[in-house]
């Protein structure tokens, strides 16, 4: 009985301090602490912040996820009116950051005891924000430091009926504003089953590297940020320029983006323009247009975004696949597998340095093909190939050139870690045969240290030439090795400076003696086989070798020997400077009638070269046919038939020198695997 009177008077005391505290968080005018707050947060974030109208708050019960005792600890509703926050000094876009007519939130109490500001609510209302990035990356939305704070703030849930925002990126060249407003006539259904409904309109508008944007959208009109219910539907289109996105689907967990799902569209004048906006380096390429799934997640501070599962277009080719942009330090890394059914190589040449005859696009302008230039001549941009590492497979069942001879069967894994791209191997099917090298291309200079590693095996003669008549019944395969190393930031000027070796062999044919008649200019046979018709000739072999140096390509050997011919080459073909000065050399095997065999040479440029007879040899047979005419005119023939036999060489030495592994600067080059 004792314990019983103190207990008693316990209680009524607690009692009666919290009804006192309730009457007085309840009558107590909390506008008498608006100066606090707004000289506190001032303070704190560097900037002018002043609440302007009524501040007040409320308790009621919390509704929104505590379970037992919990819920019925009153949670403090607040509201505060006319609400501002200024922009720092430096920003273009105003002095406010943000504003609103009225902000209410609801935050639990017990939290705070941790120093965790927990807001299960916090509405907005005709918020108004503008906010902007400088070019060296500073941006209005960083306060000032106040070192590690031992505060933590969770939002939860976040609406407002309508809204008006600006945000100006400067590095991107980004000036975008956007508002929003509440559907009239209530929210509209979502497609997605279990999907909150939409409940908001927004509208977009402002310029992206000048070029005007406009579009549009729905969207929920509550984003919850934690708990169950954490889908948020969004549809959306826009276009900026040439440069379209459409985008539609459900975002969960928006709070830490750790999962969405949208269907997206994209399409362009360049994928090269999606850089700015994305971070993601992509080459220069025609107008494209692609849709897939696009797919975002997030693990602890780094994001994944992958999307997935995507067909389009760029400029006249296919593509597909499924790539995935991963940030992590010290760059981000973009992987996947793209396929092609038909790829041209027109829509590839600004990628890989190719002159597609069409210019060449450069920040925004379209400069003329080099005249008189056979070799590319499109600059490879390295200025962004540091921006990201990448390994993407692709594989393409043909590419489609200016030429009638397609590449199929393409396959090659394009590599680029730390500024230098790599494609090992390289591989294609082309004539009958296949092509494989390994490409290295070191951008970590200002001038691009370049290298091939190249292997040609079972590659048809015939089938070189689609639309030559006299080489439809040619057999004969070729298979060749090459090595080159240079240095230039186009193919033309890696090709002028470089050094190495490259050799062919041709065995085991047979040739169009129609062809060989002419690159002996006899001509008697010649008519002869044009009027009765072309036979073949057993080709015994064709060898090469080639050295490299300085552009310049020195026919060190060359030897074709067939049953009636051996045609022998010397010269070169200098690559820098685009000519060519290669003598050849025919002797017959037999007697030939009207024969005005003698060398011959091509000279001139790639672009304009001259073939024809070497005109002394030509001039003193002509001369020895008219001395002799004078005395009997039938011994005028007497020069012009050939009673020389050529002896069968079977190209030995050549096929044997053909054969080594080619070399770079003295040293032989590693082998490509498979060829």
């Amino acid at each position: 009985m004792t314990l019983s009177r103190p207990l008693k008077i316990t209680g009524w005391i607690l009692l009666a301090i919290t009804v006192a505290v309730i009457l007085f968080l309840m009558l107590f005018d909390w506008n008498m602490l608006r100066p606090y707050i707004n000289r506190k947060v001032s303070e704190t974030t560097g900037r002018e912040f002043a609440i302007r109208g009524d501040l007040d708050v409320k308790f009621q019960r919390d509704r929104n996820g505590e379970t037992g005792w919990r819920r019925f600890v009153p949670q403090p509703h607040i509201t505060a009116d006319n609400v501002y926050m200024s922009n720092p000094a430096w920003s273009t876009v105003g002095e406010q950051m943000a504003a609103a007519q009225r902000v209410e939130a609801g935050v639990r109490i017990l939290p705070l005891l941790t120093k965790d500001v927990v807001i299960t609510d916090l509405r907005l209302a005709n918020p108004d924000i503008a906010v902007q990035r400088r070019a060296d990356g500073s941006n209005s939305w960083t306060f000032k430091d106040n070192g590690p704070s031992e505060w933590k703030v969770d939002l939860q849930r976040l609406a407002f009926d309508s809204a008006k925002v600006r945000y100006v990126d400067e590095p991107v060249g980004l000036d975008l504003r956007a508002t929003a407003d509440s559907i009239k006539g209530g929210e509209t259904a979502s497609t997605a089953a279990g999907v909150p409904p939409y409940g908001l309109t927004f509208t977009l508008a402002g310029t992206y590297n000048k070029a005007k944007i406009t579009g549009g959208g729905k969207a929920g009109a509550v984003l919850s940020l934690t708990g169950d219910d954490t889908s948020f539907p969004i549809e959306a289109e826009a276009t900026a320029g040439e440069n379209k996105l459409g985008l539609r689907g459900i975002i969960r967990d928006p709070r830490s983006l750790s999962g969405f799902a949208l269907q997206m569209q994209l399409a362009g004048a360049s994928m090269a323009d999606l850089y700015g906006l994305t971070g993601v380096l992509l080459p220069e390429t025609p107008p494209y247009a692609t849709k897939g799934t696009l797919l975002g997640k997030k693990d602890g501070d780094f994001w994944t975004f992958t999307y997935k599962d995507f067909t389009g277009k760029v400029g006249a080719s296919d593509i597909a696949g499924t790539l995935a942009y991963a940030q992590r330090k010290p760059r981000p890394l973009l992987t996947g597998a793209l396929t092609s059914k038909q790829l041209r190589l027109a829509d590839l040449g600004p990628t890989v340095g190719a002159d597609t005859g069409e210019g060449t696009k450069a920040a925004g302008k379209v400069t003329a093909p080099a005249p008189g230039k056979a070799l590319p001549v499109d600059q490879f941009n390295t200025a962004k190939w540091g921006a990201l590492d990448a390994e993407v497979k692709f594989t393409g069942k043909q590419i489609l050139r200016t030429a009638d001879i397609p590449l199929r069967d393409i396959e090659t894994t394009i590599r680029m870690k730390d500024k230098v791209l790599t494609l090992t191997p390289l591989s294609f099917a082309l004539a009958g045969g296949r092509i494989t090298s390994n490409i290295r291309l070191d951008g970590r200079e200002k001038v691009l240290d370049a290298s091939a590693r190249l292997a040609a095996r079972g590659v048809k003669i015939r089938e070189l030439f689609p639309k030559l008549q006299s080489m439809q019944a040619t057999f004969g395969e070729i298979n060749g090795d090459g090595a080159l190393v240079g240095k230039g930031n186009t193919v033309a000027a890696m090709l002028g400076t470089s050094q190495g070796e490259i050799n062919a062999v041709v065995t085991e044919g047979t040739v169009s003696q129609f062809v060989l008649e002419l690159a002996g200019l006899n001509v008697a046979n010649a008519v002869y086989v044009k009027i009765f018709g072309d036979k073949q000739t057993m080709l015994n072999c064709v060898a090469a070798t080639t050295t490299v140096r300085n552009g310049r390509a020195n026919i060190d050997r060359f030897v074709l020997d067939s049953e009636d011919a051996v045609v022998n080459a010397t010269g070169y073909v200098d690559l820098a400077t685009e000519k060519l000065d290669v003598d050849v050399r025919p002797k017959t095997k037999g007697a030939r009638i009207l024969s005005l065999r003698t060398p011959l040479y091509a000279r001139g440029t790639f672009k304009d070269p001259k073939v024809g007879p070497h005109a002394g040899p030509l001039a003193l047979k002509a001369g020895a046919a008219v001395a002799l005419a004078a005395i009997n005119p039938l011994a005028a023939l007497l020069p012009l038939i050939n009673v020389d036999k050529a002896p069968d060489t079977n190209c030995g030495a050549e096929i044997r020198a053909a054969k080594e592994p080619p070399k770079v600067n003295g040293k032989v080059a590693p082998k490509i695997k498979g060829s």
